[in-house]
């Protein structure tokens, strides 16, 4: 039988768990109010991060790394509406983001790259080249 693997799947599904419980702190003492979706693809080069981040303008997205460590984090403005006297509701978040992800010793942090369009954060990670797969030539001898 065989198994699709995802290893990302349980990664990604505590992550999303742990933000609606207990939302994370957006790293200057106040909680993130939102936590952007993420999809991850590990390529033979290196792996490629997309999230999602609509209605987020580039000049309030934030792309680090430390120790191993690649954090996005940023913010969405609230838009400002007038309030009916029948009220208003919402289910849009506004206000800060913040993701951590844990680098493995495969991706070269010195040469990631990051790039913004049309509401999507994509980041690549290139992996050291002793991680990449290489082609043995196998002899006939």
């Amino acid at each position: 039988m065989l198994t699709l693997w995802r290893p990302f799947h349980q990664l990604t599904r505590f992550n999303r768990e742990f933000d609606r419980v207990f939302r994370r702190e957006a790293g200057n003492g106040e909680l993130a109010q939102w936590a952007p979706a993420v999809d991850i693809e590990e390529t033979d080069n290196g792996f490629e991060l997309r999230a999602d981040l609509p209605g987020v303008e580039e000049k309030d997205v934030e792309v680090t790394v430390h120790e191993g460590v690649l954090v996005l984090s940023g913010k969405r403005e609230e838009v400002k509406e007038e309030k009916s006297e029948h009220g208003i509701y919402r289910e849009r978040s506004f206000g800060s983001f913040f993701r951590r992800f844990r680098l493995g010793p495969h991706v070269d942090p010195e040469k990631i790259e990051a790039s913004f369009k049309n509401g999507v954060l994509t980041v690549l990670l290139p992996k050291k080249e002793e991680a990449k797969p290489r082609q043995i030539t196998v002899s006939t001898n």
